[in-house]
């Protein structure tokens, strides 16, 4: 994951996205889709944008309440799949750090993982119920994926992971991005934004298309 746009002769598209996102749970399939019928056209960079990092506050109830709205209103327009009735137990502090260090670091360590990775931390979090705030869960999902849990487990605990982290959510703001999840393709040195917030495949792709044709 670099963390900087840069151009090059491969078109980039930047992913900004938070694990702990609902909608970028109910994008997951469509940016899937995007990564298997264009690969041989760009690259692929996903920056994480940290929705909630460092709150530190227990979840009040109408904060709940207003989540789980939202949720409701992604799984009634994609699709995904969500499992309301234990969700956010009590006590739960909405902290995204975490979850985004995590998926960085296993982009570190292997890079074919990356989204394999965050598709399985978003499902946990949002079918399972798991607390994936919690360096254990995140561990287990790692031990999942066969990545080595001794190196991700220093790398994830480690000041220059985190500062890492930060590097991310920095180039967030950088780049503008105000919501996710959001696309911006960097092609002949211009930054074309293709989506903020939620898009149907057929919406994304129509626009990458227009865009690549002018190449």
């Amino acid at each position: 994951m670099n963390n900087k746009i840069t151009s090059g002769d491969t078109p980039i598209l930047w992913y900004f996205a938070d694990p702990m996102c609902s909608w970028c749970w109910g994008f997951s399939p469509i940016i899937q889709q995007i990564k298997k019928n264009y690969q041989q056209d760009l690259k692929i960079a996903l920056v994480m944008g940290g929705l909630q990092a460092g709150e530190t506050s227990v979840l009040s109830e109408s904060s709940r309440e207003e989540i789980l709205h939202h949720w409701r209103e992604v799984n009634k327009m994609t699709g995904q799949s969500f499992s309301f009735e234990s969700a956010l137990a009590n006590g739960f502090i909405y902290n995204t750090e975490p979850a985004c260090r995590a998926v960085i670091t296993a982009g570190f360590i292997d890079a074919s993982k990356t989204f394999e990775y965050l598709n399985s931390v978003q499902s946990a979090f949002y079918t399972e119920n798991k607390d994936v705030t919690q360096p254990d869960i995140l561990f287990q999902l790692a031990e999942d994926h066969e990545i080595n849990i001794s190196e991700f487990t220093a790398r994830f605990e480690s000041e220059a992971q985190k500062k890492v982290t930060l590097t991310h959510f920095e180039q967030t703001r950088q780049a503008g991005v105000q919501g996710f999840p959001t696309l911006i393709l960097n092609n002949n040195k211009k930054h074309h934004v293709l989506t903020r917030g939620y898009q149907s495949y057929e919406v994304v792709s129509e626009n990458l298309d227009n865009i690549l044709s002018l190449t």
